[in-house]
């Protein structure tokens, strides 16, 4: 018998990223949208109220703010369900104990990025960097943006940084170099590097590359459009239903989180 869809409830259905998750959900055949609703007292365009909202799903995916998103994971805790997608970013360390406490009852799945592609390259790069030795593999971390982004390096260059880090068994902020400039000396064994390039209208382009004497591993992700967020986001919700309660994030979607 086939799996009747997966009931989606859409929060901050109003934002960018609500509209772009509600046309991703109804093209999506395994999913059977319920529900969008936005802050409160926000009417027209098909919206409930987020009580009806949740008593109708198995799954909300919230693209919101780090407040209105930890409010939510409280609130759905409290009743039991449904489970969580979080896309917001930003949180505090209040407001992520808000969301831990809340894993303790449902399922949660939380990530800074929701593109598939990214967090399989997050993955693959700590157990690269966790195989190759540090002494003998040096890490050099590149990003690419257009020219209006106005930090630097992307928060993306330091999740990879992270995951590198993470898969040597170290903390980045004791081995990462993110300039180089004049006479700076032999490079340090263990170091993990950053380059930055800005200009014209590049969305995203990340790579890592680990560098021997005689040969190179590189690794490396190009985003093409805000779809790519869309399409994770509706993986993690496939993934999720149903799942026992805990805070989740992305490489256990992918089947790629550490055992």
């Amino acid at each position: 018998m086939p799996r009747p869809p997966i009931r989606i409830a859409i929060s901050g259905a109003l934002g960018r990223m609500g509209r772009q998750m509600t046309e991703a959900v109804q093209a999506d055949s395994r999913l059977a949208l319920t529900a969008r609703f936005h802050r409160p007292g926000s009417v027209g365009e098909g919206l409930v109220g987020r009580d009806e909202a949740l008593a109708v799903a198995d799954v909300v995916i919230d693209f919101t703010t780090p407040a209105a998103s930890a409010e939510l994971a409280r609130f759905c805790a409290g009743h039991g369900g449904p489970a969580l997608v979080i896309g917001s970013t930003g949180f505090d360390a209040v407001e992520l104990a808000d969301i831990a406490s809340a894993a303790r009852t449902i399922a949660i799945v939380r990530s800074g990025s929701f593109s598939l592609g990214l967090n399989m390259l997050l993955g693959l790069v700590e157990r690269a960097a966790s195989a190759l030795e540090p002494d003998d593999w040096d890490a050099e971390i590149f990003e690419a943006h257009h020219r209006h982004k106005i930090d630097a390096p992307s928060g993306t260059a330091l999740m990879l940084g992270q995951a590198a880090a993470k898969g040597r068994g170290v903390e980045l902020d004791a081995v990462a170099r993110r300039v180089r400039n004049g006479v700076t000396g032999a490079r340090p064994a263990g170091e993990i590097g950053f380059a930055v390039a800005r200009g014209g209208g590049i969305v995203g382009e990340h790579s890592v590359s680990f560098c021997a004497e005689g040969e190179t591993v590189t690794l490396a992700h190009a985003a093409g459009d805000r779809t790519m967020f869309a399409r994770g986001a509706i993986a993690a919700a496939l993934w999720v239903a149903g799942r026992p309660p805990g805070e989740y994030d992305m490489l256990d979607v992918l089947g790629l989180a550490a055992s």
